[in-house]
């Protein structure tokens, strides 16, 4: 049916090509590797030409009838083989925008075998830390692996991972997602296992986009409005509250949260609540090494409750953010919340774009939930303090196709009951796939 969809879609604006004759697209030339491309599939018999029905595979063309050509191969996908498959798949990653805008839906055809869709990214990351910690040069590979079920489900997976270059890390590479996702109509979706989550808006004290949890979800999104409820247990460290005396992440629990996009901000709720207790480091027992020492000392089920608000105005956007545990014990800092200014945008496909903020940050240790977005360490901190406050800076610039750079930069720590944290910051070398 898509293809079908596709095929009438290519007809209708074909046309009325000679409207386009003005079009800017550039022009590809008989030199160019995708039009040699086109004229060997057009020698074995699969291309069916452009608006005239024809290929002319000696003059210039433009590259929306480049796409063209492409779209009609795509409705008979299924009559080529591998060789001239992988060449159309190639040549529908190159004229995605193109497609995109003749109504064609590639779905990143350049990485799909069969029904399988490979993406990934790579990190190349430098850190200079604070808190007497020894500075890190690292690196991540993650790999998706995407399995179209039928047009309603797919199953999504995950590899990943990290190498430490300054050590004797071998590392190892584990998959850290694995889940199923079923879609009813174009706005309901429900999915199962390990997979992503994130809370808030922003990638600080309870988004690191890395961790998620074990559980299922049940999701609305019309585009304006998007809801979502689900329970499950976090995995690795994300979950694990700074002040828990047990390490106990593995709790379970249940969440709900929503946005809605007024055009001129948007606005976000969220809401997570703890099955387990989770235990204080009761207050002034030290151990010999003279940290605070872990002890039974009874807690509660945590309850957090948060509002995130985004206004843009032109290139710019403002955004602030407020949690509270509404069950944290007196002894804790029950709340967290941050303010900031950014601008511009940085796009992977544009090179010369880019994007730079500025926040201020107020983090209790009875909020953060122990994993961070941020790349600097600078949160360790909460640890050992009743609350950090802090100014963050980070800013990107898309250097090449699918290859940005990235920095950050904290500073002005002031941490109440603990050790105020020297500055750290971070710069990357990023690449999608």
């Amino acid at each position: 049916m898509k293809k079908i969809l596709a095929l009438a879609a290519v007809a209708a604006l074909t046309a009325g090509v000679s409207a386009y004759a003005a079009n800017p697209f550039s022009d590809v030339t008989p030199s160019d590797w995708a039009y040699q491309a086109v004229v060997d599939l057009s020698e074995q018999g699969v291309v069916e030409g452009y608006p005239d029905g024809t290929f002319k595979g000696e003059r210039n063309i433009t590259r929306y009838e480049m796409a063209q050509i492409i779209a009609r191969m795509l409705a008979k996908e299924d009559q080529l083989n591998a060789e001239q498959r992988a060449t159309l798949d190639k040549l529908a990653g190159e004229y995605a925008d193109e497609l995109a805008n003749l109504g064609v839906r590639v779905s990143n055809l350049e990485k799909k075998v069969g029904n399988i869709y490979w993406s990934g990214d790579a990190r190349m990351r430098y850190q200079s830390k604070s808190l007497d910690q020894k500075d890190g040069w690292n690196g991540r590979i993650r790999i998706n692996v995407k399995g179209q079920v039928n047009d309603s489900t797919y199953v999504q997976g995950r590899f990943l991972n990290e190498m430490d270059f300054k050590g004797n890390d071998t590392s190892s590479t584990s998959m850290d997602q694995l889940y199923v996702n079923h879609n009813f109509g174009k706005d309901v979706s429900v999915r199962l296992g390990r997979q992503p989550i994130s809370f808030g808006d922003q990638a600080g004290w309870l988004n690191n986009g890395h961790d998620g949890y074990d559980g299922g979800q049940i999701a609305y999104n019309n585009g304006k409005l998007s809801l979502a409820t689900g329970y499950g247990q976090f995995n690795s460290t994300f979950g694990d509250f700074a002040y828990d005396a047990n390490d106990n992440n593995k709790s379970d629990f249940y969440f709900a949260r929503g946005a809605y996009d007024f055009n001129f901000a948007k606005l976000g709720v969220d809401y997570i609540a703890y099955q387990d207790k989770h235990n204080v480091v009761e207050e002034g027992k030290i151990n010999a090494a003279g940290d605070k020492a872990k002890v039974n000392f009874e807690g509660t089920k945590p309850e957090l409750f948060g509002v995130n608000l985004n206004i843009p105005v032109q290139q710019f956007n403002v955004f602030g953010e407020y949690w509270k545990n509404t069950t944290a014990p007196s002894a804790l800092e029950d709340t967290a919340w941050n303010a900031g200014l950014s601008y511009g945008a940085a796009n992977w496909k544009k090179p010369g774009t880019w994007d730079l903020s500025v926040a201020y940050n107020s983090v209790g240790n009875g909020v953060y939930l122990g994993a961070t977005g941020w790349q600097t360490n600078i949160l360790d901190a909460v640890a050992n303090a009743k609350q950090l406050k802090f100014w963050n800076a980070m800013g990107d610039v898309t250097l090449a196709k699918n290859v940005q750079l990235h920095a950050e930069y904290a500073f002005a720590a002031d941490a109440d009951q603990g050790a105020d944290p020297d500055d750290a910051w971070t710069v990357s070398l990023n690449y999608k796939f």
